[in-house]
């Protein structure tokens, strides 16, 4: 580097900040080097054996996005954070996978279709070249060779092909189902396309409760180890750990055979219960309307069981569930325990029989549920466990009394009432135990575990999806299609009316085939599979994208599982990743890719056992400022709201203060936020900061327009420093620190910089704290900002020196204020990243052509080819201590004094400490009576290595 810079370059400012030519400029650039780009961060092309392992392998991943075309303040958020996680990454030396794709099946696009005369995929690629331009304007750099979607032929072979081994190991299943009929378009519905009238949302038909022959992923068969491995997941937010524990919801209790042998009906109804001390209360038994007993029903009560029936078929949507429903049967089963005592059944709308046995023991004398269903069946109720006695309370009945009194179910465990036979008197888990192991020796009962995880219904009767891969022949029945045939191509010659079910059964040339087995007449099966089936192992297939043999090779899917960050909605938090973790199991469990158990443990990988995603990191809500008319309470829309004062708005037909506050963003509340009007305004770079600044990313942020232009000061801060590099003159070389000869200001701001610097390589390795991460950039800029290169200093004299008012300013070394600005910029690239090139640029072709005037524009390398800084942990120690005073447990104020002073003998430390705090002018106020004589001071205490004095008067 010169040691001289000359005159007119020194002199020569830098200009405004234009950031629209800016990122035009770095985006045009970042095309043109695509393949030093490609070099700088592609992971290795090479087949990595199974026994070999990169150490420094970093996956980086978002949530697959669905192509609606539209980018809003969410997508930039999630966007922002993974593509400044993937930069630093890969400046700190990672080989880093960042890749992005489309979730592109699904029922919009065929509504699309249906309302607008438009094919799905048309639809479809039209919305993401849409938003693929809408991406790179926000400046996200995805590694676009790796780019897929699930509609294309080439995925959805390979999604068919994992149903197919699937099905081979016993996972993929059919059987009937309940669900929501649409009788006029002939299709199914989802609860939310039912409106609140129990109508369809498009054809306005009553919806019907209707059975299907559906398909089904036996997810129940990995319930046990879903739950347990969620403890490996350290680095999940532990809500999302438990929402996933509540969707399994495993239940240890009890199953009770209740013998039925009444008007000519017998056999067994089996119940399961989490609380079998409450067995002595059954006082009903309730099943589901299609469970077998109900075939015995005698005739007396069949017509109403059928007329029951009936009203169950149509479909009511409403906030919460729907009221414990039901009629009797006229059926009684026999009390295991007490033989002589006969319970009825009933048939209720709250038991279904494709969960647990179908059929539940009523307790409502410990149970809300059944509470409330007793006593709309008129039930007096029955109570057998009461509250265990706090000590110094023998009143317990009158507990019960009042709980009669008033109505309500004793949930809670206790101690069994004197009407519980043999086990009158022990406590519920005492009680239980027994209960369960003599019914266990009398053959009517047993332990049981039981899960509220239910099989995982995955057919569709739609038409844009993945076809489901079997085959129906009336002689062989479900007959898989062979793998060399797939895939199971999607018919692009369909039309749609949104009537007559599927258009995928309209197509006899493609329904009908032979039978793979037999070679008969055989049909096609027209369901195709939930869009989840499509993004539940799309981070496998991102590892080897091309590969036209298998979804994905053992040796690169080993390498590079788990996603080390999964970043996304928390709205997500159950299905998608329980859905996730089930197939990557599965992909494990059957050595499609990973090490042993045995080799995984001894490596110690985590987290291990075929989990997908290493951190998963959720970030919150984009939340708009919402205004509403103070009388009517309607939304207003922002033309109707004078923003003249921001911090008072007024509704400009009335002339009154609009009712205020932030809200998800959406088209009715008129307070969603356009990306593309933000970026024009300010710039991508400084919109991705106040992104990034607002909040932490797993809070929601209240999106603030006004507060942008702070990071536009602060990027101005910035750009005049890099100014002041480029005037400085380092000598030749790279930076050799040595605090020994610094001064007092190079010191702190060499102390500033490392404090800079661990911080930020803290954040983007383990917190992801982008918020304090910009405020310490923020500080550093500062300090820069207030100090002066030496050689910068007759440059600048004459116009110091005509600002008496101003300031005076410290000077720095040329080399320290030149390392500084660089790290600077190379930790604010990341997060500002056209920016951050212009600035890199700009300090380098400036100090390059004082040498070397033929220097070509554009020659200096990217500043992401850079290494990320490090710090230095002697940097980091302190010269001077700022100790703060407590009297009588207050924060008074503080002290200063230097390191060096502070003795190590404690006794002398605590001396030296309490001379410096009585000669301080605070110590007469608050240590000091009127006569200046310190009051009584019962106790001095030094806390934090003589950081923090406390004194107990």
């Amino acid at each position: 580097m010169s040691s001289s810079t000359p005159d007119d370059l020194k002199a020569a400012p830098l200009a405004p900040i234009d950031y629209a030519a800016i990122e035009q400029k770095w985006l045009k650039r970042w095309k043109e080097n695509k393949a030093q780009a490609a070099a700088i961060k592609a992971v290795s092309a090479k087949e990595l054996t199974a026994n070999e392992e990169p150490t420094d392998k970093f996956y980086i991943l978002s949530m697959f996005p669905y192509p609606s075309g539209v980018l809003h303040m969410g997508h930039v958020r999630v966007y922002t954070i993974s593509d400044a996680l993937a930069r630093a990454r890969r400046m700190m030396g990672f080989d880093v996978v960042h890749p992005m794709g489309w979730d592109a099946f699904g029922l919009p696009a065929e509504n699309a279709a249906i309302e607008r005369s438009f094919h799905p995929n048309d639809w479809t690629i039209k919305n993401i070249a849409v938003m693929k331009s809408q991406m790179e304007k926000i400046l996200a750099d995805f590694d676009w060779d790796r780019e897929m979607r699930t509609c294309s032929p080439e995925y959805y072979r390979w999604t068919q092909y994992l149903f197919l081994k699937l099905h081979e190991a016993g996972l993929a299943y059919q059987k009937e189902a309940v669900v929501n009929w649409d009788p006029v378009d002939e299709t199914v519905l989802a609860n939310e396309q039912v409106d609140s009238e129990g109508k369809s949302w498009r054809s306005g038909a009553v919806v019907e409760k209707r059975k299907l022959r559906q398909w089904f992923f036996k997810i129940t068969e990995y319930a046990e180890d879903l739950l347990q491995d969620l403890d490996r997941l350290q680095h999940w937010p532990e809500r999302v750990k438990q929402m996933q524990r509540n969707w399994i919801g495993k239940s240890k209790g009890a199953e009770f055979d209740f013998k039925v042998n009444h008007s000519g009906a017998t056999g067994d109804i089996q119940v399961f219960t989490s609380r079998p001390d409450t067995v002595f209360g059954v006082q009903f038994l309730a099943v589901s309307v299609e469970h077998p007993i109900l075939d015995s029903v005698p005739g007396t009560h069949q017509q109403q069981l059928e007329e029951f029936k009936e009203s169950l078929k149509k479909v009511t949507t409403s906030d919460g569930e729907p009221g414990p429903e039901g009629v009797p049967t006229g059926l009684m089963a026999d009390h295991p325990f007490l033989p002589d005592t006969k319970i009825p059944v009933y048939a209720v709308n709250y038991v279904v029989s494709d969960y647990g046995t179908g059929a539940v023991m009523g307790v409502p004398g410990h149970d809300e549920r059944d509470y409330a269903f007793a006593k709309t069946q008129g039930i007096d109720i029955k109570y057998v466990v009461e509250p265990a006695a706090s000590e110094g309370d023998n009143n317990n009945s009158s507990k019960v009394g009042s709980t009669l009194a008033d109505g309500g179910a004793l949930t809670a465990r206790g101690v069994l009432m004197g009407n519980n036979g043999e086990f009158s008197g022990l406590t519920s888990e005492a009680a239980a135990e027994a209960i369960v192991k003599k019914a266990d020796g009398l053959g009517f009962g047993r332990e049981k575990t039981s899960f509220r995880i239910r099989d995982w219904l995955l057919s569709r009767q739609r038409y844009w999806g993945a076809p489901i891969p079997m085959i129906h022949c009336s002689g062989c029945g479900p007959v898989p299609v062979p793998a060399e045939d797939l895939p199971v191509v999607l018919p692009m010659d369909v039309s749609f009316t949104g009537r007559g079910g599927s258009p995928l059964k309209q197509i006899d040339d493609w329904v009908k085939c032979s039978c793979p087995k037999c070679g008969g007449s055989a049909q096609r099966d027209t369901d195709t599979m939930d869009t989840f089936v499509d993004s539940s192992w799309y981070f496998l297939r991102f590892l080897d994208p091309h590969n036209h043999k298998m979804p994905f090779s053992h040796s690169k899917a080993t390498a590079g599982m788990p996603v080390d960050v999964y970043i996304g909605g928390v709205e997500h938090a159950i299905l998608h990743l329980l859905y996730s973790r089930f197939l990557s199991k599965f992909a494990w469990k059957t050595g499609l890719y990973g090490h042993s158990p045995e080799a995984e443990d001894k490596a110690g990988k985590e987290p291990g056992r075929g989990e997908p995603f290493k951190v998963l990191l959720t970030q919150g809500m984009v939340q708009g400022r919402t205004f509403k008319d103070p009388v009517t309470g309607a939304f207003l829309k922002p033309e109707e709201v004078d923003l003249t004062d921001p911090a008072n708005p007024i509704q400009k037909s009335t002339g009154l203060a609009p009712n205020q506050s932030y809200e998800k963003m959406s088209k009715s509340k008129f307070n969603g936020v356009n990306p593309g009007d933000m970026i024009a305004s300010h710039g991508a770079d400084a919109t991705r900061l106040h992104v990034l600044y607002k909040a932490p990313p797993s809070e929601e942020l209240e999106w603030d327009e006004q507060s942008i232009v702070g990071m536009q000061r602060f990027l101005t801060k910035v750009w005049k420093v890099v100014g002041n590099a480029t005037q400085a003159s380092p000598t030749a070389g790279p930076f050799q620190p040595s605090i020994e000869n610094m001064n007092k200001d190079e010191r702190e701001l060499w102390r500033a910089l490392n404090y800079t610097v661990k911080e930020l390589t803290t954040s983007f390795q383990n917190t992801y704290a982008f918020n304090t991460s910009i405020a310490f950039l923020i500080k550093l800029t500062n300090q820069l900002s207030s100090v002066t290169p030496v050689s910068a200093t007759a440059a600048s004299q004459a116009e110091s020196s005509s600002k008496k008012a101003k300031k005076a300013q410290t000077e720095v070394s040329p080399e320290l204020y030149q390392h500084t600005t660089e790290a600077l910029v190379k930790m604010l690239s990341p997060l500002a990243p056209a920016f951050g090139e212009e600035c890199w640029e700009t300090l380098h072709s400036r100090s390059n052509s004082s040498s070397s005037p033929s220097v070509v524009p554009g020659s200096t390398p990217s500043v992401f080819s850079e290494s990320w800084p490090v710090f230095h942990e002697e940097a980091l120690k302190e010269d001077k201590i700022v100790c703060g005073i407590q009297v009588n447990g207050k924060s008074r104020f503080n002290i200063e004094y230097d390191v060096s002073e502070l003795p190590q003998d404690r006794v002398a430390q605590e001396q030296f400490l309490r001379d410096l705090v009585y000669q301080h002018e605070r110590a007469d106020k608050w240590l000091k009576d009127e006569h200046g004589q310190v009051k009584g001071v019962k106790k001095m205490i030094v806390i934090k290595g003589g950081k923090l004095v406390s004194f107990v008067l």
